[in-house]
């Protein structure tokens, strides 16, 4: 009752101009209502769902127009329109007379349970009355008189008297039939047992679960209806000792679950503010409106909505007609606020705006302004974003700012595409070749050019090199432009021109790959060319920076054909005799990457692998120190890894010798082992040889293609046919060669090539890993 007296309270205040109820509303209620709406004419009366009848019906529209004024009624839009004898007869008061009305019988008998129930059921004696169906009282009294131990306490008048006391509590809770005859049952047991009262801490713990205001409307609802239980408990005479006590404890929680109740609506259902604002807006009475430093606007202290940027974004609380008017309320106020901002930013100096990777121009962490695509790449357009209240000239001042901002921005990030774009001097196959790096915002794969590129004269070279152009083994690119402020632009401008073609949703612009990481896991969601612009080439199934690319280019380059430039010159890591080069840790810290995953780096880069046999390293005698001595014959150094890295792996097993020949220079096949002075032909090609993998470039090596026809072939100098290898040499050919040796590109025979054999070094460091590996062999047999 306290929860529905503030509501109503709230609606004769005028706080709220509607109240929505049952039609309880027609039973003790005298409100200052003008019109009774009807949303249905049906209920569900506890037992089944049938129409209101007249009198009803009369109850409830009668709330209307209460001992004040006229008052209507009617139904709403979902509900049938009654018809017209009804309307007549709610109108005129006319109803028919209530024939027969529900009876129960007051003279009971309380001798035994068995008397008390049949006087309980005793049948009317007059004409009109009709026994009324059984309560909670009866049907808590049924259940408790089939229990024994209930049944044993009240064999007296007096004890079954109080037990019908007892049933007569009402069943407010309503989870069921069964549990509030257990209440009953137990409070009989108190009063029957001990000190004949409720056991009041058992009392105390009933009101503490009730005891808590915190919980949605339901959860409030259902602990108000069992406190009212209790506080109905409080007021029975002699069933606690202390009841003025238990009776001010039920109404003080009461009460203050009403309150939370009351409260929780009106949070829900309520909208203070408009309410206030739309009532002294329609007295037509000025209302102040503020605007704060976060951007909210308040009229009359009522918080309306807030300005972000050149927009006002009304609160989401309201809407329909309660929203147009909070809005109008606070137009005044957002239209000077808006007009001062626009002069704010026409005179704000770059640095106040930015541009966020996403394409937003935001000025004081507000979004002002748009990118979108322009004319061409490079020249992307400025766009505001406002509500209606920026318009005309002011409007124009900030687009102008705008625009010249982003300009600035992207000749600022973009310096070196800007100038090759507007290069001068650049003719022909030059200036195609800029055109192409500034289509593709500065990183173009060198075989979608590769024609362009060999035909490109070294001035032309020359020209694209002082504008920063590289030109790499894979790529032509310009470094400055792979900076993160640089490659994030170029991914924006690029976005823009993907989203003008309805290919892309700028919004869903992916982030590039992190700072630092010279390789990643390909993203297959992202969209075509992503990689691309971010300064990355896909590589099977990882992503490689294209700089770390180019300078795995020229790791390999200076190791695939290695020359001495100085006979004491040592082969680099990697080289290997004969051509082609291994894989080294060098080229796999490059990418960060190794094994399978760096592999199939180098096939996607067209490198191709072979399969090798070389001799296996010389082996020395055990134990023997590891020393580096100078040699008489300076053509033939020390070859093999350094003294450090020697004897870092003396100490591993016997599979890191392996791989030490995989990454260091083979000795020539044709040199002789420490441990067998002069081995058989045959037994020296089968047993000293071991396989490596050797990769290398595309057509090249063993790979290299053979696509010149013989015809095509230039004469030979001394005026012979070239094809005479199989023929007899003829008189005065001029030449005492072999006829292998008569080819310009042909080897002499290797036993004119041989160098004279040396004794092995028994120190060098092959030596040594020979020795390690007769020694495991001996420790295994």
């Amino acid at each position: 009752p306290r929860s529905r007296n503030a509501q109503v309270a709230l609606y004769q205040s005028g706080d709220v101009d509607y109240i929505v109820a049952t039609d309880a509303i027609g039973m003790g209620l005298n409100m200052d209502v003008d019109h009774v709406a009807f949303a249905a004419t049906r209920k569900f009366d506890g037992f089944q769902f049938r129409n209101l009848n007249p009198g009803e019906l009369a109850q409830v529209a009668g709330r209307a127009g209460r001992y004040l004024n006229d008052g209507t009624f009617g139904v709403t839009g979902e509900a049938d329109p009654f018809d017209n004898e009804t309307v007549e007869r709610l109108e005129s008061h006319r109803f028919d007379a209530v024939q027969t009305l529900q009876w129960r019988n007051r003279d009971l008998d309380f001798a035994s349970l068995d008397r008390l129930r049949r006087s309980l059921s005793t049948l009317p004696s007059s004409m009109g009355l009709t026994r009324a169906q059984a309560g909670p009282d009866i049907l808590a009294l049924e259940a408790i008189s089939r229990d024994e131990d209930v049944a044993a306490l009240a064999t007296q008048a007096g004890d079954v008297a109080k037990l019908w006391d007892v049933c007569q509590i009402p069943d407010y809770r309503n989870i069921s039939a069964a549990e509030h005859a257990g209440l009953v049952a137990r409070i009989f047991r108190f009063l029957q047992t001990g000190r004949g009262y409720i056991d009041e801490d058992w009392f105390a713990r009933m009101l503490a679960h009730c005891d808590r205001a915190e919980g949605d409307l339901d959860t409030l609802s259902n602990r108000i209806s069992h406190v009212r239980t209790w506080t109905f408990i409080t007021h029975r005479a002699n069933w606690l000792e202390a009841p003025l006590y238990w009776q001010a404890r039920a109404r003080e929680i009461e009460d203050r679950l009403s309150d939370a109740l009351h409260e929780r609506l009106t949070q829900r259902f309520i909208d203070r503010r408009a309410s206030v604002l739309m009532r002294r807006l329609a007295q037509k009475e000025e209302l102040m409106s503020t605007v704060e430093e976060d951007g909210a606007i308040r009229v009359e202290g009522e918080y309306v909505g807030r300005i972000s940027g050149f927009c006002f974004i009304p609160d989401g609380a309201t809407d329909g007609a309660e929203a147009r008017t909070l809005k109008a309320a606070a137009l005044q106020a957002v239209a000077t606020e808006i007009e001062a901002r626009a002069k704010a930013v026409a005179m704000s100096a770059d640095p106040d705006l930015k541009l966020t990777r996403t394409g937003e121009i935001v000025w004081n962490h507000a979004t002002v302004g748009r990118a979108e695509a322009g004319p061409s790449p490079l020249k992307p357009r400025a766009d505001v974003v406002a509500g209606d209240q920026l318009t005309g000239p002011a409007r124009e001042e900030v687009q102008a700012r705008l625009q010249k901002f982003l300009d600035r921005h992207v000749a600022a990030t973009l310096e070196p595409l800007i100038k090759l774009e507007e290069a001068e001097g650049l003719d022909g196959l030059a200036r195609g070749i800029a055109f192409r790096l500034v289509e593709t915002f500065g990183v173009l794969p060198r075989e979608q050019v590769a024609e362009e590129v060999k035909s490109l004269s070294q001035d032309d070279r020359g020209k694209l090199r002082a504008h920063g152009v590289r030109f790499g083994a894979f790529h032509l690119f310009v470094p400055a432009l792979l900076k993160p402020a640089a490659t994030e632009l170029r991914l924006l401008l690029w976005g823009l021109q993907l989203a003008r073609e309805g290919r892309f949703e700028l919004a869903n612009l992916p982030l590039p790959p992190g700072q630092g990481l010279t390789s990643a896991i390909f993203d297959r969601s992202t969209p075509r060319g992503f990689y691309g612009v971010c300064g990355y080439r896909i590589c099977g199934n990882r992503v490689v920076r294209i700089d770390m690319l180019e300078r795995l280019a020229d790791l390999i380059r200076e190791r695939v054909f290695w020359r001495p430039r100085i006979p004491e010159e040592q082969r680099p890591a990697g080289s290997v005799e004969g051509g082609g080069f291994a894989i080294i840790p060098d080229m796999m810290s490059l990418v960060g990457c190794s094994g399978e995953e760096f592999e199939g780096i180098l096939r996607s880069l067209d490198f191709r692998l072979q399969k090798r046999k070389v001799k296996r390293p010389a082996a020395a005698v055990p134990d023997a120190p590891v020393t580096v001595q100078s040699t008489s014959d300076p053509a033939a150094p020390v070859e093999g890894a350094a003294p450090d890295a020697v004897a870092g792996e003396v100490a591993a097993t016997a599979e890191a010798s392996a791989e030490i020949v995989v990454t260091e220079e083979q000795p020539p096949v044709t040199e002789p082992v420490a441990s067998d002075a002069n081995p058989p032909p045959d037994q020296a090609a089968t047993d000293d040889l071991v396989e490596i993998e050797v990769w290398w470039p595309k057509d090249t090596g063993p790979f290299r293609r053979r696509t010149e026809k013989k015809e095509a072939r230039p004469p030979r100098r001394d005026g012979g046919r070239r094809n005479q290898q199989k023929a007899e040499p003829e008189a005065g050919a001029g030449s005492d060669k072999p006829e292998r040796a008569r080819t310009e590109k042909q080897a002499p025979r290797r036993e004119e090539r041989r160098r004279p054999e040396k004794p092995p070094d028994p120190n060098s460091p092959f030596a040594v890993l020979g020795a390690l590996k007769e020694k495991l062999n001996a420790k295994s047999n």
